[in-house]
């Protein structure tokens, strides 16, 4: 998923110089991520192979930055079932040194940060949720610099990634894609391929968020929209209650404008299907898709219902230059749930209808739906 990219620095051009930094960069055995121990890492592609592979004008060169972590017991933890990130055994300095001159002969820095496959899934928490510290001193001097710096990162799970969000200026998530992923990414990366995807889960600012999700309930005391902070409301005082990304949420090469939502009608009964429509419009300058979201929300209820659900999404491709209605058609069933005798069913009342391209930016429409 394409999460940042201020000043259009991707997609890279595959001419020029590219400096490939980062302990992910060339590691082809993290590549399938993990529950891959049956996998032939020797047949993975890593991403500074693939970035030759498919920029074959450019000038590829490498250096390693830093290992995984400080820490050499947690590295060895984090390397199990022969995916090893091979440690270099000298020192910080002498590894960001290097990675540093290789910087400074480039014309782009792409940054091969993050987790490696061992540090997610069965028995593998952590306390911490953030970038490994040794990481992100390299990732800051890289910025530093004043290179463009684009970072590739490498997770199982969401991240609390605040300031690399706030100080990097590309910033394309890439999960762990299998034993092609290094091909994959160099395509998004030089805009072969025009990302499209959207999140699955909330990414928050820092661990003290925990648990985070779009779909939570209410409270007695919410914070208004747009707003920080407010005595004697549900939120934090150190930070804000917004994530750094929401549900959903994901960018493309293009840009997509939603307009004018409208609701077949705006009170309906018993079995009637109603229908909402919105207009897409690819204002951007390349083709590309879009996945539209549809959310809902009961106001009212026997229980009490969560601020919106996602009920429904259509990836929709449009040229440069295009516009589509979308449509969505909404059933009783979609209002349902289980109510306090576990009967599955749905109540009459208000509902707000919310579409857009993630769960916090959305157009919302109400109606009225009596049994």
């Amino acid at each position: 998923m394409l999460l940042k990219n201020q000043g259009n620095i991707l997609p890279l051009k595959k001419t020029g110089t590219i400096a490939v930094i980062g302990p992910l960069a060339d590691s082809k055995e993290n590549m399938p991520g993990t529950w891959s121990v049956a996998a032939n890492f020797e047949k993975s592609v890593s991403l500074l192979q693939g970035l030759k592979d498919v920029a074959t004008d450019a000038k590829i060169l490498y250096a390693k930055g830093s290992n995984l972590d400080r820490d050499p017991a947690f590295e060895e933890r984090a390397g199990m079932f022969g995916k090893s990130l091979k440690r270099d055994s000298r020192s910080y300095s002498e590894i960001l040194q290097e990675a540093l001159l290789v910087a400074g002969q480039a014309d782009v820095v792409v940054a091969a940060i993050g987790e490696s496959a061992e540090m997610t899934g069965e028995s593998s928490s952590r306390s911490s949720i953030e970038i490994p510290q040794e990481q992100k001193d390299l990732l800051s001097a890289l910025v530093k610099t004043g290179k463009p710096v684009v970072l590739v990162l490498f997770a199982g799970r969401p991240l609390a990634i605040k300031w690399e969000n706030d100080n990097v200026p590309a910033i394309l998530n890439v999960w762990f894609g299998g034993t092609e992923a290094g091909h994959a990414i160099a395509d998004v990366l030089f805009g072969e391929v025009n990302p499209s995807g959207k999140l699955t889960t909330t990414w928050p600012q820092n661990v003290g968020q925990v648990p985070i999700y779009y779909n939570h309930k209410n409270t007695g005391r919410p914070l208004p929209d747009g707003a920080w902070f407010q005595k004697f409301r549900s939120n934090y005082l150190d930070v804000s209650n917004d994530p750094v990304y929401p549900f959903g949420y994901g960018l493309s090469y293009t840009h997509f404008t939603y307009s004018g939502l409208k609701l077949s009608s705006t009170s309906l009964k018993g079995n009637e299907t109603l229908t909402a429509t919105v207009t897409l419009t690819n204002d951007g300058s390349k083709d590309g898709k879009e996945v539209v979201e549809l959310y809902t929300r009961q106001m009212v209820a026997s229980i009490t219902r969560p601020v919106k659900e996602l009920k429904g999404f259509q990836k929709i491709w449009l040229k440069a230059g295009q516009s589509k209605t979308v449509s969505f058609n909404i059933t009783v069933n979609d209002l349902k749930f289980y109510n306090s005798d576990l009967k599955y069913d749905w109540e009459p009342g208000e509902f707000v209808i919310m579409v857009g391209g993630n769960s916090k930016d959305l157009s919302a429409q109400k109606v009225h739906w009596v049994k």
